[in-house]
């Protein structure tokens, strides 16, 4: 009897300690979808959203059921209020990452921390889920790249068919040309198109036969100037704005902190392309400056994103702000092109900076010659593409642009300059020039 009772007791405190797991797990209820997009908003500059693994901070898997609902509001609210308060947990997290301090999220509601941590507890296949949405966006994007191959091949085809339907008409009438008018007769009994046209609506007609053509003609011309219109803007991208790995606001740097172009992109005066700086150059100033304290915030940011940015620079170089050491673990940043020229392209930096950077100017009514290109960078948080970037883009500028007399070259070979001197009156326009 008594060993019954023990087993009994013994599954009773089974059933206790898994009831209570699972209470602890249940009793965080918050709407998935949002906490997601918290998550990532908040969380992802030190947490990966894989969450079985490890990044800056810890791998989130799991830790709803290691600790309390009560605790882990307490943490993100205000971690460093409860490591004064004396936790234990709290200040051993502390020390197991080397004295770095999470930033608190005072202004998430109870609501919105249960939202994250539902996201946690509901998401055991992150790292499938991740793949999964990689693979997505794969398949979608080769599915629109053939999707438009096929669009082409469409549109080649119905032009195609046109101008053999056009050829065989010619063929047609050299024929009836050549064996009189009882052919004409067989011809319009065999065409069933044609006799109806000829019988129902137009009949003998000039008048009627002249407006058909005509109509006829001018769509056939409009669809031909439409597929054309369509393959010129093939790779066309203007307006494009990747979202980049490490958020960088030019306006910020560039217009209010009044950091020159060149001090960050520093071959393009010399060098044919413009180059992407070193995460170095950004240590030159975020060495010191650990948090972001202007005046200006971007609509729907916030001071603490910014400083997330800066806590990824540091992760990116392998810097600790606190022992101003670098770890030497570096992981390099995979920035996203924005402009780029195709290889059989030739464009030069320098010749257009240094060369030309006074009549560039004038004509496109600049205060920076990189404007004239690249449109008002200084005023962009997000850098976007700002104009065609086609050939006949640049050869419009080249037919209007006038060389500069004063460049030392030039002075040389036009000593006595009387009339107006454009780029393309000096080989700017010949193919040569840009493709070699």
């Amino acid at each position: 009897m008594r060993r019954i009772l023990f087993f009994i007791f013994i599954f009773s405190i089974f059933l206790i300690i898994i009831g209570g797991n699972k209470l602890k797990a249940d009793s965080i209820k918050g709407d998935v979808e949002n906490g997601t997009k918290l998550f990532k908003k908040n969380c992802t500059a030190c947490h990966s959203i894989e969450l079985e693994k490890k990044m800056i901070g810890p791998a989130l898997y799991g830790v709803t059921e290691k600790r309390s609902r009560k605790w882990l509001h307490e943490w993100i609210k205000d971690n460093k209020s409860l490591r004064k308060s004396g936790d234990k947990d709290a200040i051993a997290i502390y020390k197991e990452y080397g004295n770095i301090e999470m930033n608190s999220f005072s202004q998430l509601s109870e609501k919105q921390i249960d939202d994250i941590l539902s996201f946690i507890i509901k998401s055991p296949d992150s790292k499938k889920e991740t793949e999964n949405h990689v693979n997505n966006n794969e398949t979608h994007e080769k599915k629109e790249k053939e999707f438009l191959v096929k669009l082409i091949i469409f549109c080649f085809g119905i032009l195609s068919l046109i101008l053999i339907w056009i050829l065989y008409r010619i063929q047609i009438l050299i024929r009836l040309i050549n064996q009189g008018e009882t052919e004409v007769s067989i011809f319009r009994k065999k065409n069933f198109i044609i006799n109806i046209l000829y019988k129902k609506i137009l009949g003998n007609d000039k008048k009627k036969w002249y407006l058909f053509s005509c109509f006829t003609g001018f769509f056939l011309l409009a669809g031909i100037y439409e597929s054309w219109s369509f393959l010129m803007k093939i790779d066309v991208n203007k307006g494009y704005k990747p979202e980049q790995p490490i958020y960088f606001s030019h306006k910020i740097h560039s217009e209010i902190n009044k950091i020159d172009c060149q001090y960050c992109h520093s071959s393009a005066k010399y060098g044919k392309v413009s180059g992407i700086p070193s995460v170095n150059v950004c240590m030159n100033c975020h060495i010191t400056i650990h948090e972001y304290n202007g005046d200006y915030l971007e609509k729907g940011k916030s001071r603490d994103e910014y400083n997330k940015e800066i806590q990824k620079i540091y992760h990116v170089v392998g810097w600790d702000p606190e022992t101003r050491k670098y770890s030497k673990k570096t992981h390099p940043i995979q920035w996203i092109r924005i402009h780029n020229m195709p290889d059989f392209v030739y464009f030069d930096h320098s010749q257009h900076i240094l060369t030309g950077e006074k009549t560039i100017k004038k004509l496109k009514k600049v205060n920076l010659v990189c404007n004239a290109c690249h449109g008002e960078v200084q005023k962009m948080d997000t850098v976007e593409m700002s104009n065609d970037f086609t050939m006949e883009w640049c050869i419009s500028c080249h037919k209007t642009v006038e060389i500069d007399i004063q460049n030392r070259y030039y002075k040389e070979y036009f000593p006595n300059k009387k009339n107006k001197i454009t780029v393309d009156m000096i080989g700017g326009t010949e193919c040569a020039k840009c493709h070699y």
